[in-house]
């Protein structure tokens, strides 16, 4: 006799927030990994509709067209490049221009528009399959997976969190400046503490870990010590 298949809907799940160069991306996959779960990057579903946009030359402050490039947008999630999956949109890898602080910032202002967002939350929710889910955003616990069993907050201080970036960048060969980056962090911080739909925030039942000073295999260990039974 053969287990039933697990229903999606109640297949575990992990969710991972905070804000800009928390770190919650790098630290999503490693513990998915480590857990042998899925993994969602939420950020990357905007990003790749604000390309989408871009390519389209949709005005950002335009929410009805946005809306519709949203649900014309086709996002796929392919193999490993380094340590990050490949991101085709509309059929273009749009990997490299994905990880940009133009496709950042455009992701932080459509990311405001509450139609886009209702438009997107199917899909998050779709990556939820067994053998569990491990989810990075900003508003995986709060809004998209508010049942999840285990939700945990990062957090970093903006100066660690704009050097983390710039070393990130300068190694891909992009041209940036340290105070330029701070500046754009800030200012993500104000944008996505401040929108009237799901506003930055930690869950009331989330698990906050602060990231600065700490090695990625640290902070991973404090989130695998999290799970009842690894």
């Amino acid at each position: 006799m053969t287990d039933a298949p697990i229903d999606p809907s109640r297949a575990p799940v992990l969710t991972i927030d905070g804000p800009s160069g928390s770190g919650k991306g790098t630290i999503s996959r490693h513990v998915a990994r480590a857990l042998g779960w899925h993994y969602l990057d939420s950020g990357a579903l905007y990003r790749a509709v604000g390309i989408a946009a871009s390519w389209a030359d949709i005005d950002l402050s335009d929410a009805s067209a946005l809306v519709r490039c949203t649900f014309d947008t086709e996002i796929e999630f392919g193999d490993e490049v380094g340590d990050e999956p490949r991101v085709i949109v509309n059929g273009l890898d749009a990997t490299d221009e994905l990880r940009t602080e133009t496709a950042g910032a455009a992701a932080s202002a459509i990311a405001a528009i509450p139609e886009v967002r209702a438009a997107l939350k199917d899909r998050q929710r779709a990556f939820r399959r067994a053998p569990g889910l491990v989810a990075d955003g900003r508003d995986m616990g709060t809004v998209i997976f508010p049942d999840a069993g285990i939700k945990v907050f990062l957090t970093a201080s903006a100066d660690e969190r704009a050097e983390r970036r710039y070393k990130q960048l300068k190694e891909k060969g992009v041209s940036v400046t340290l105070p330029g980056l701070l500046r754009e962090i800030l200012a993500r911080d104000a944008r996505d503490a401040n929108r009237a739909v799901a506003p930055l925030r930690p869950a009331d039942d989330a698990v906050r870990i602060d990231t600065t000073g700490l090695s990625i295999d640290a902070v991973v260990e404090r989130v695998l010590a999290l799970l009842p039974a690894r």
